[in-house]
């Protein structure tokens, strides 16, 4: 934390002096506009260009966001300021006074701009998660107190991208749902110690029913040592049924807890479930049986073993505490997947539970291949037809651009 401190204290003095020693205040001022609206089109978009990229290469797949999210910010803002230098040719004069402290003041706005997209970018990193600070401390992982540098300079950044992109620059998905809290999914998905559990997937992962993907859970849920789950005050217990796709286990088939997430949006929101804002929950565990969980921590790693999965996906079901006047939309894994869900139904109309192994496996492990012959070629080929009914977004990208682009 010490240096994003000292990096936002260096940035800040030196857009100030900067700005005080050979700037213009109405300059100074349209500069901060522009920041502002480059940092907004970056984070809009830098997910459909990363999708992009990551499909072209495995190996450019990890960087594929921070490429696509700095390529976009300097491209925006070399324009902005080329069509600003052409407006305002001649300088502005406020007189003495005004300009010296206006143009501190403006300096001082554009440090903590330009150092909250700084550690954003930093953040995008497949980096270990103390970069550019340490914002969750493994051992105590708690994803509603995360640390915060000082200024809060990032935080700062994204609530202007949350409420200038609900529903505008993002067609008709707002940036406040598809990510509620983007900076705790940045880190999030970077706890993870081991070298083979990636921060994102170089194709769709994940999948659900288009049914009955979503339950509350029943009274009684008890833990893996006979303990009842207890009640969260303002939360309910519910059980979200996600399948990792047998094909994406070279990325997916070992992750954290913490990289797994649904959005949910109050029942009281926007009758378009991608518009308004929502919030993250993690999981606590998985279901065992119909009525036994097994508790996790989010930095907890599970692994998926793929020649023990049958047919093309492995399915597992993840207990949840919602907000009670809340509903989830969204299932999330990692960095750049994000499939639909149905509303939830009653307890007593969830389907059977399925079973679910850990498996302690390298990543090699989820690269072997079986040759599909016969009626299992046969089989694979009725399944692979009938998935499409509800697919995870694929390539990434299509996590933004939605279903309605899905075959």
């Amino acid at each position: 934390m010490l240096i994003a401190n000292m990096v936002i204290l260096l940035l800040i003095a030196a857009c100030a002096a900067y700005q005080f020693l050979k700037g213009n205040f109405v300059k100074a001022f349209a500069t901060i506009i522009l920041a502002i609206c480059a940092s907004i089109i970056a984070l809009s978009y830098f997910e459909m260009l990363a999708g992009l990229l990551a499909g072209q290469s495995e190996s450019l797949a990890p960087w594929s966001q921070l490429i696509s999210f700095v390529l976009l910010l300097v491209l925006s803002f070399a324009v902005l300021q080329t069509l600003l230098m052409q407006l305002a040719r001649q300088p502005i004069d406020l007189g003495l006074w005004p300009e010296r402290i206006g143009r501190v003041a403006c300096g001082i706005m554009l440090g903590l701009i330009a150092s909250g997209i700084l550690l954003t970018a930093v953040a995008m990193a497949p980096l270990p998660s103390k970069y550019p600070y340490q914002r969750f401390a493994p051992r105590n992982l708690n994803p509603d107190d995360p640390a915060k540098p000082l200024f809060n300079p990032d935080g700062f950044v994204m609530g202007w991208v949350a409420v200038a992109s609900k529903g505008s620059l993002a067609g008709k998905k707002s940036f406040a749902v598809m990510h509620p809290s983007f900076l705790n999914e940045l880190f999030l998905n970077r706890l993870a110690p081991a070298a083979d559990v990636s921060a994102l997937t170089s194709s769709a992962a994940i999948d659900v029913e288009r049914e009955k993907a979503v339950w509350y859970a029943p009274q009684g849920v008890a833990d893996t040592e006979g303990q009842q789950v207890p009640a969260k005050s303002g939360y309910t217990l519910v059980i979200a049924r996600i399948g990792f796709l047998k094909n994406a286990l070279k990325d997916a088939g070992q992750f954290t807890l913490s990289q797994l997430r649904l959005v949910c949006k109050p029942t009281t929101g926007p009758a378009n479930p991608l518009a308004g804002k929502g919030e993250n929950v993690y999981p606590i565990g998985y279901m065992k049986s119909q009525n036994q969980v097994q508790r996790k921590k989010l930095s907890d790693q599970i692994g998926i073993q793929r020649d023990k999965v049958q047919g093309r996906v492995q399915w597992i079901d993840f207990a949840f505490y919602v907000p009670t006047y809340s509903v989830p939309v969204l299932a999330q894994f990692k960095l750049n997947n994000a499939v639909r869900l149905p509303p939830p139904v009653p307890a007593d109309e969830a389907p059977a539970p399925v079973s679910f192994t850990e498996s302690s496996v390298s990543r090699n492990d989820t690269t072997t291949r079986r040759q599909p012959s016969g009626a299992d070629s046969a089989e694979s080929t009725r399944q692979r037809d009938s998935s499409r009914r509800r697919r995870g977004l694929s390539p990434p990208s299509r996590s933004i651009l939605g279903d309605e682009f899905d075959e």
